[in-house]
């Protein structure tokens, strides 16, 4: 049988290693799963398949360092859990029997105790027997925590078949947001990463567990995991097994494009994952033993996990080569380091350092022009509150009493704001619409929360963005909570700028009236939201543009979608049980609206971000630089995206929304509740377009206003010395003119403080010398002028994303616009974390040099972390098929 595509070149920058107690796992394995009647007699394998799959080679890859014992547990599970995979499919994805699986799940929890191993049911079947007796032999040795945390990642591996059960029986593909979502909890991989705890006898400590670089470790980790499988196994499930449920399909059918590039774009996104993950290791991991105050051994047990996550890909890879289980003919064995030099002619071929070079060679304040907005599918009706013009003038009232006019701690020359600027913004407006029922109290609380949101979003990277000073931001969020307290909401100290004032405010009278739990609630959708500031700075102090997946779960955060969210779940008070909220079915109604809000707000700002406030984090932006497209072409990409989930959030209420009442024999006002829930979202989603329709934050003639955009304030030398004032609280420090970076077209004879001097001066970029001014290799890099025709056909984007490939070698790739100096992007040194299998150092992130344009002095801001942005009028096209296509002769 002929392969459906030639397997892609893999990144995999670590070599697998093989323990060396593979043969005495091999004997016991098949001795086990003997002993839990999963071959003779199974009806599901026989000895052959099982020697064939070769489970304990893959734990000998996975797990090089175990001991024998070890090894022979770990593979235990592994022979369970595929079993487990292969059951499933013969007795109900096969048949179709939704209510027969939902039976056999149910039970499955039941053999997994935390504390008391004794109360467990008797087994009726191989997969009760054999979970039963593993559980019985994992979880001594590991504390309660662990076992919530792994318990609760088995669940979903077991569980959450059901949607893949769902997506089979109904022929449905999930959208690529979705999947990704979703195939993470399907799939195993987090399952997988709790139980290298458990292989490298290193288990997290519990109060960083669940911080972001170790979410973000075990999440890329987890991703990785599946899109590499996803590509492996696509002919034998597409082909033998009737799924539908595999990341290459996904992107085939989404994009509209051959399996070929199919599999090239997810091998993309794979790399950009493992990327991800190696970012996340050398700059954020390293910071949590000094933020969190570890011991020596336990930022060694961090250590080792990374580096166990670390092995797993590696070995995971190298028995994907390996077994019969899937499609390897031909494959690759893996780029290794080498991608980071070394590039192939063929699209989504050994792209690995030029995915990387896609992320960090993006030039800040490029112009853009205007460009045509894409047709928003946007099925609701649109409602107004009768109390807009008075929140209107309230708003604008309170702004100006908190300063908001006044200039800014740490902003030379004019206010942020004024308050001609603010009536263009029409924050009530946005407040009016998705909020139409409000009381004229409310109505002027949400018109100001929205106002103080995006103010603060404002101002917060004119700041910080140009003194790239990480520590002070952290200081400046750290304050802030102070003035969010969880007992008595009048202690507070004195606020000492707008942004904190505003907040003091909004915080009383908002959190006030609330109980201690719907206060914490609260208190963390806000924490969150500006703690997703630092994450926009980071990505601004290492000049990258985000990875996609990345992107997509941050800016959820970064939008203020979950403080929106909370306080309609708040206004529920005790009527529903807070377990409905952590269900699937919920967070999958929360998560689509807000990703269709987010990408629509990323469409309307793209310009005023990318060239007037030299932005990074823009989603249309991660687009473009991800598929090597054009910005036309990328919003509308943008565009399908939220059209997609869009008929996801409605798929939910119709379909799985009446299920949940049912699983939860929710009372008919809770239910009534529910829906009214869903009628808030869709006025939500309705009302953000509606707000972008009308405001004046993204005309052309309103950028041009912008009073701190460089391209709005005549150039001029930056000052050889001033004093950059610290949010409140944080001393500032002297900044000397070396250290401001250049602005646009304007050349630097002294260069930049800490790196080689200006335009046409040589720096590194993954190990390769780069030139600062562009040269004939630039084109290679950049997406096709933005005049690109409405519709892009298959000639076109070929142009776009296969002509435009990565350099031959010894090719000078421009990194900066013209007359600015390239950054410098290697790995922060500083204090030292283990990752690997030596000693890697890593400073704070803020120390990793990039290029901030300036005049004057004055940076640009960021987008505005509330504000929301709105499509047109309704239709779900074909533009992510357009955007994809490449002509026959690409192949």
């Amino acid at each position: 049988m002929s392969q459906p595509f030639t397997l892609p070149e893999f990144y995999v920058p670590h070599p697998a290693r093989l323990n060396p107690h593979l043969e005495g796992a091999r004997v016991h394995s098949k001795a086990w799963a003997r002993e839990m009647n999963m071959i003779e007699g199974s009806g599901i394998w026989d000895e052959a398949d099982f020697d064939n799959h070769d489970y304990a080679l893959l734990c000998a890859y996975t797990h090089p360092d175990s001991d024998g014992p070890e090894l022979d547990l770990i593979t235990d599970w592994y022979v369970w859990v595929f079993f487990f995979d292969d059951h499933f499919l013969e007795l109900y994805k096969k048949t179709r029997d939704q209510a027969g699986a939902k039976a056999y799940l149910d039970r499955l929890p039941a053999f997994m105790p935390i504390g008391d191993l004794s109360a467990m049911p008797s087994p009726t079947n191989a997969i009760e027997a054999g979970l039963a007796d593993l559980w019985r032999r994992t979880v001594p040795a590991m504390s309660e925590a662990w076992q919530a945390r792994f318990r609760e990642s088995t669940e979903h591996l077991l569980v959450e078949c059901v949607w893949e059960l769902s997506n089979i029986s109904d022929g449905r593909l999930a959208n690529p947001i979705e999947y990704v979502e979703m195939r993470r909890k399907v799939g195993g991989a987090p399952w997988s990463a709790d139980l290298v705890e458990h292989a490298v006898a290193a288990e997290l400590p519990a109060r960083v567990a669940l911080t972001r670089p170790l979410r973000v470790l075990k999440d890329t980790f987890s991703d990785a995991v599946h899109l590499r499988n996803d590509i492996f196994s696509y002919q034998r499930e597409t082909e033998t097994e009737g799924e539908v449920n595999n990341g290459v399909l996904v992107f085939e059918r989404f994009f509209r494009i051959t399996p070929q590039d199919a599999a090239d774009a997810v091998n993309d996104l794979l790399t950009s994952r493992v990327q991800q993950f190696e970012n996340t290791a050398l700059t954020e991991v390293p910071l949590i033993a000094a933020e969190h105050g570890l011991s020596p051994s336990e930022a060694l047990a961090v250590a080792r996990y990374a580096k166990g996550l670390q092995d797993w890909q590696s070995g995971g890879h190298e028995w994907h080569l390996r077994s019969s289980r899937y499609m390897n003919k031909g494959a690759h064995p893996g780029l290794g380091l080498s991608a980071n030099r070394r590039f192939t002619s063929r699209p989504g071929a050994g792209t690995a350092g030029a995915g990387r070079l896609k992320q960090l060679t993006h030039a800040h304040f490029t112009p853009v022009g205007e460009l045509p907005m894409p047709d928003f599918h946007m099925p609701y009706g649109l409602r107004v509150s009768p109390h807009l013009n008075r929140a209107r003038e309230n708003t604008v009232t309170w702004s100006r009493d908190m300063g908001f006019f006044l200039p800014a701690v740490g902003v030379p020359g004019p206010p942020v704001w004024n308050e001609e600027l603010l009536r263009g913004f029409d924050f009530a407006l946005c407040a009016a619409h998705i909020a139409p029922q409000s009381s004229p109290e409310q109505l002027d609380l949400s018109s100001q929360w929205l106002s103080w949101g995006t103010y603060a979003d404002d101002w917060f990277p004119l700041v910080f963005n140009r003194s790239r000073d990480h520590g002070a931001a952290k200081a400046h969020v750290a304050r802030l909570g102070q003035f969010m307290p969880l007992d008595d909401v009048t202690r507070m100290p004195v606020p000492a700028c707008p942004i904190e004032a505003g907040l003091a405010d909004l915080w009383r009278r908002t959190a006030g009236p609330m109980n201690g739990d719907q206060r914490a609630q609260f208190h963390r959708a806000v924490s969150d939201m500006l703690d997703s500031w630092l994450w926009e700075l980071r990505n601004h102090l290492q000049h990258r543009v985000p990875d996609p997946v990345d992107y997509v779960e941050m800016r959820r955060r970064t939008f203020g979608s979950e403080l929106t969210m909370s306080l309609c779940r708040i206004a529920h008070g005790n009527l529903l049980p807070p377990e409905i909220y952590r269900t699937r079915t919920m967070r999958g109604l929360d998560n689509s609206a807000a990703d269709y809000a987010c990408l629509m707000n990323d469409v309307f700002s793209y310009r005023k971000e990318i060239e007037f406030e030299g932005e990074l984090n823009n989603g249309v932006l991660v687009i473009q630089r991800f598929l090597e497209i054009t910005p036309e072409q990328a919003m509308r990409v943008a565009a399908d995206l939220m059209a997609a989930r869009l008929q996801q959030f409605e798929r939910i209420a119709a379909d799985e929304l009446p299920v949940l009442f049912t699983d939860f024999a929710l009372s008919p006002e809770a239910v009534q509740m529910l829906r009214g829930y869903v009628e808030e979202l869709r006025d939500w989603m309705s009302g953000i377009l509606a707000w972008h329709r009308g405001t004046q934050r993204y005309e052309d003639a309103d950028l041009r206003k912008l009073p701190h955009s460089p391209r709005n304030v005549a150039p001029a030398p930056a000052p050889r010395t001033s004093r950059l004032p610290g949010p409140v609280g944080v001393p500032g420090r002297p900044v000397t003119g070396s250290h401001l970076p250049v602005p646009a077209g304007m050349a630097s004879s002294s260069g930049v403080a800490g790196r080689p001097g200006g335009a046409g001066v040589p720096v590194s970029v993954g190990g390769r010398r780069l030139p600062g001014a562009p040269g004939a290799a630039a084109a290679r890099f950049r997406p096709r002028a933005a005049a690109a025709p409405a519709a892009a056909g298959p000639s076109e984007v070929s142009a776009a994303r296969g002509a435009s490939g990565p350099p031959s070698p010894g090719t000078a790739v421009p990194t900066g616009a013209p007359g600015l100096p390239s950054p410098s992007v290697a790995a922060p040194s500083g204090a030292s974390a283990l990752v690997g299998a030596s000693r890697v150092s890593t400073d704070a992130v803020g120390s990793v040099p990039s290029v901030v344009p300036a005049v004057g002095g004055v940076p640009a801001p960021t987008a505005p972390a509330l504000t929301m942005t709105l499509p047109g009028p309704s239709g779900f096209g074909t533009s992510a098929a357009r955007a994809f296509a490449r002509t026959p002769a690409s192949h």
